[in-house]
């Protein structure tokens, strides 16, 4: 049975004063127009899962206003034969909490328990943009497959902030140093390990599948030299640099150094090149991989999150989508304008309309996209 979330509740989430979805596994369908509340409802899934969301907010941008009372987000989640009740909620402005079957749990067995991925449209950019985009691209993949890589990446950033510090301030003294770079060896190299697992599971994924989407070359590498392959190798690297990064202000090695580069296999062409349509095709491609790989790993697909996904797809790509949410027996939440856009999904998929008055979202159950 598909990993899916059958009831959501949510109180004072941005727009939404107080909604409830009673939902079973099929792909879920919300259309509306644009300011509805449409993506608010897919950013309160997205909370499911460790971190700040798809939209990256902090937990007091996305408290109701002008209220500012605090959010609480309420799901049944249904996995094969266990059935999990969550929350998760912030009270002023603080940092969110989450209770798993009533016991207050960490958000890394929220992700042990809920896999998700999510593409939205400010994804649309990923391939021209800079790399931060692209490694919180790919560190949201790994993660999916293994949570604890939120830990390493943790550990890893707040490490090389406290290093960065002691080179800005120009400090020389190597004893300063030395534990702050071991600890980056050791979160830095899991961080390589994971992200390159993870690339392997998304090209075996493309190659085993049928997709009427395209299939892209990935790659994990360096804006500057080549990442050290061992932990022991990526301590050394960080004290030969350290001169250079003197100079620098920063830290000029180590995974915050890599970018996801992709190239577009059946043409040979780099995914900074390919068109915009293109661009986003191969963007659902690897979500779906992911999808595929995921449920290989752990017996489902996660539940996926499509904000306004017909941008850039003909009525056949479209179409084709869908047949392969169905086809994975995914939980997709989808998101677009109009009915209209859902109308191959027929009776596969179950519908939700979101209106607005007076700055209030309201969400009502559909029958039928038409």
């Amino acid at each position: 049975m598909a990993l899916a979330l059958t009831e959501l509740a949510v109180s004072h989430f941005r727009s939404h004063r107080l909604a409830r979805l009673l939902l079973d596994n099929r792909p879920v369908a919300i259309f509306g127009p644009n300011g509805a509340g449409k993506t608010n409802i897919l950013e309160a899934v997205s909370m499911f899962s460790p971190g700040r969301g798809m939209r990256r907010a902090s937990a007091a941008e996305m408290t109701r206003r002008p209220e500012a009372l605090g959010w609480k987000l309420t799901a049944t989640i249904r996995f094969q034969d266990q059935i999990h009740e969550i929350e998760t909620w912030s009270e002023g402005g603080e940092a969110r909490h989450v209770r798993i079957d009533g016991k207050h749990a960490s958000q890394i067995a929220l992700g042990r328990l809920v896999r998700m991925v999510w593409l939205v449209p400010s994804m649309d950019r990923l391939w021209i943009e800079g790399p931060d985009g692209r490694r919180r691209f790919l560190d949201r993949i790994t993660m999916s497959f293994e949570p604890d890589h939120a830990e390493a990446v943790l550990a890893y950033e707040k490490s090389m902030r406290e290093r960065n510090r002691l080179l800005r301030e120009q400090v020389r003294d190597a004893h300063w140093y030395g534990a702050l770079e071991a600890q980056m060896a050791s979160a830095g190299h899991r961080m390589h390990v994971a992200r390159q697992t993870a690339l392997a599971a998304l090209r075996a994924a493309q190659e085993q599948a049928e997709t009427a989407f395209p299939t892209a070359e990935l790659d994990l590498v360096q804006t500057e030299g080549e990442m050290p392959e061992t932990e022991t190798d990526l301590r050394e690297a960080l004290a030969e640099s350290r001169f250079r990064d003197l100079a620098a202000g920063r830290t000029l090695v180590g995974p915050h150094r890599s970018d996801l580069h992709g190239v577009f296999s059946a043409k040979g062409v780099p995914a900074s090149e390919c068109s915009t349509g293109e661009q986003k095709a191969l963007l659902v491609s690897l979500i779906l991989s992911n999808a595929r790989a995921l449920a290989k790993q752990v017996g489902a697909p996660p539940i996926l999150l499509l904000d306004e996904i017909a941008a850039h797809l003909d009525a056949g790509r479209r179409a084709a989508l869908y047949d392969e949410i169905s086809a994975l027996d995914a939980q997709a939440w989808m998101t677009g304008t109009g009915p209209e856009l859902f109308t191959e999904l027929g009776v596969r998929a179950q519908y939700f309309q979101v209106t607005e008055k007076d700055g209030v979202s309201d969400v009502q159950t559909v029958t039928s996209p038409d």
